[in-house]
């Protein structure tokens, strides 16, 4: 199988490539969630045991996983399809009335009485972090959880215009092996850019994928040879994804090290911008949300990296899972147009 989609050369993000993500359908496929915060004051310690009592004042729930994706290439200005299943208990249905709250659709969840949603809640007093908890199912979907996805995912392919489809891999089970397969196929068939930000179960299933999205941990971890953040590390990572997977770009974030690109054998990476890091959490999403965006529109891949290396690092300024600002992200990547910094 051949991936017919290029990234072209004659595009660079400006004005106009801003204003084109408003025409852009983007298909995100993956493990949704509930990012929960419970917030607090503590002025005492347990009696029971050595640790704080926090004293709840608040609650607030927010999109994450791969509803976070779609929440942000909605502020980008896409239009975003997200494809999933939920659990067909109370968290799903906060998850059913959450989405439209912030004007995203249903249409491509299935509900299971099998599963439970998952929910990440995080407990935060005086803007420390204290514990977070986990409530989850991390087992593959059944056949019938598959099929009932899998023929969503097919209609839309059928009734809307897609530019990109996009994997958001959790590894909560929604991404299994038959159900990547099946999409990749639909989408080489259909001549469909894809992008994967991969977790460790099914690292290795997305053959032909055209961009493939790692961070560093997760890179060292597949490896069969040790990976230091060197241009030459990285170079070799990359043509060993290329060889295993025949996918022509990779995009390997760093944290605060930047991004690592790598277009068809040719690497380089990109520094990030100074920034007051506040929180990390979403800017994961962030990035795979904007570099997926930028594939759509055939953007060189040098510009996703710089684009997305911006949108990750603002919404580290901010606390809590929240999406990009695009008219912060058009600003900042002007500003440094200018200053002649890309």
């Amino acid at each position: 199988m051949l991936i017919r989609y290029r990234l072209t050369k004659d595009m660079t993000p400006n004005l106009q490539t801003f204003e084109a993500f408003k025409k852009q359908n983007i298909l995100i496929i993956g493990d949704v969630m509930i990012d929960r915060y419970l917030t607090g004051s503590v002025d005492r310690i347990s009696p029971e045991a050595p640790v704080p009592v926090v004293r709840l004042t608040g609650q607030d729930d927010r999109l994450g996983g791969a509803a976070n994706v779609a929440l942000n290439l909605k502020a980008l200005g896409a239009t975003p399809y997200l494809c999933s299943v939920a659990g067909g208990d109370d968290n799903g249905a906060q998850l059913r009335k959450l989405l439209p709250e912030v004007q995203l659709s249903d249409r491509g969840l299935v509900y299971s009485p099998e599963r439970r949603t998952t929910v990440k809640s995080r407990v935060i007093a005086g803007n420390q972090h204290l514990l977070r908890v986990d409530a989850e199912d991390t087992h593959d979907l059944s056949a019938g959880e598959q099929e009932n996805l899998l023929h969503l995912v097919i209609e839309l392919l059928e009734q809307k215009n897609i530019h990109a489809i996009l994997f958001q891999d959790y590894n909560k089970g929604v991404l299994s092996h038959p159900v990547i397969r099946a999409v990749m196929l639909e989408a080489i068939k259909r001549d469909i850019p894809t992008a994967v930000d991969p977790k460790f179960d099914n690292f290795w299933s997305y053959k032909h994928v055209t961009l493939f999205k790692p961070n560093l941990k997760e890179i060292r971890a597949q490896m069969p040879f040790e990976v230091q953040p060197t241009l030459e590390d990285l170079d070799r990572a990359a043509n060993y994804l290329r060889s295993k997977l025949g996918n022509p770009y990779s995009l390997v974030t760093l944290s605060e090290r930047g991004v690592y690109l790598n277009n068809r054998g040719e690497g380089q990476t990109l520094p990030t911008h100074p920034r007051s890091i506040t929180d990390v959490c979403g800017a994961g999403d962030t990035v795979f949300a904007v570099a997926g965006l930028g594939l759509s529109l055939g953007l060189p891949l040098d510009e996703i990296a710089q684009l997305s290396n911006l949108a990750g690092g603002q919404v580290c300024e901010r606390v809590g899972v929240v999406p990009v600002d695009r008219h912060q992200l058009e600003q900042e990547y002007q500003q440094l147009l200018r200053k002649g910094q890309i």
